[in-house]
């Protein structure tokens, strides 16, 4: 009888760490990609670990982990990454990928920005023609982003040319479109984006567009029900080998939508010749 309840002990433990399941607060731009389709499921295959992603705007997503309400933060800001982090609501940020942000806008470019060697000059070229940039306004990673490269450019964006829409990368990129209004996008939801009108991509490639991503484990000291070691099982697991090439194996229309930038991978990856679109 005691070995009986010994093994139904062992198989009851079994059953609930396979039943685990964290949450993961990330971003829209993750999430719409189709990445965590393709690489979650991988995961849970290895460990038996649910993840369960809210997708918001990268702001959005810091408040969530901050408030406990998630186990693990995956988002794209750096600066804000690194004070949920000072701040002591989040411990072990690791890179895991990147991509980059681009400039799209009506195919006839009435402000010319198509050809010019900076996102500082073409900003600047937008502001001066008064022809309306759609900004997501949404205190995404993609809005602090665009919001930084306004302040790098000298450019306070106020007036009827800048509109902001309040919404996410998708919406904004349907009323940006319907107003012939350029907007600042990441590549991979362009890519993705079924409803580009005769808009295009215009301008791409600068050094400052580089998109990274971070994960975070939230601060198990703050918020004692994390589950802590379910959500380092899924960090150590993104940040892997396999996790890495998982990432590196997900293409839209053929194109690399994230670049794996784990530092343990960087070897793995020059001998594989990865070439992301931001290199």
């Amino acid at each position: 009888m005691k070995r009986l309840m010994s093994a139904l002990a062992i198989l009851c433990m079994a059953a609930s760490a396979a039943a685990e399941t964290i949450t993961l607060a990330s971003t829209t731009s993750t999430q719409n990609s189709g990445l965590y389709d393709e690489i979650l499921p991988l995961f849970k295959a290895e460990t038996g670990i649910t993840v369960n992603v809210v997708a918001v705007g990268t702001g959005q997503a810091i408040r969530i982990a901050r408030n406990g309400d998630a186990d693990v933060l995956l988002v794209h800001h750096r600066p804000s990454e690194d004070a949920f982090v000072a701040d002591g609501h989040g411990i072990d940020r690791r890179d895991v990928m990147y991509n980059d942000f681009v400039l799209v806008g009506p195919a006839d470019d009435p402000a010319g920005i198509a050809g010019v060697s900076s996102v500082r000059e073409a900003l600047h070229l937008i502001e001066k023609s008064g022809v309306i940039f759609a900004s997501r306004g949404d205190d995404s990673g993609t809005h602090k982003k665009e919001q930084e490269l306004w302040a790098e450019a000298g450019i306070s964006p106020v007036g009827d040319w800048y509109r902001e829409t309040g919404s996410g990368m998708g919406a904004t990129l349907n009323t940006g479109i319907a107003m012939g209004a350029y907007v600042l996008t990441d590549r991979g939801t362009w890519i993705t984006f079924g409803n580009r009108g005769e808009h295009r991509m215009l301008l791409s490639g600068d050094p400052s567009l580089f998109n990274p991503y971070g994960v975070i484990l939230v601060n198990p000291e703050r918020h004692p029900h994390i589950k802590s070691d379910a959500g380092i099982a899924f960090m150590d697991w993104i940040v892997s080998d396999t996790g890495q090439q998982a990432i590196a194996a997900f293409e839209i229309e053929g194109q690399l939508a994230f670049c794996p930038n784990a530092p343990s991978y960087q070897e793995a990856r020059a001998r594989s010749k990865i070439i992301c679109p931001a290199d």
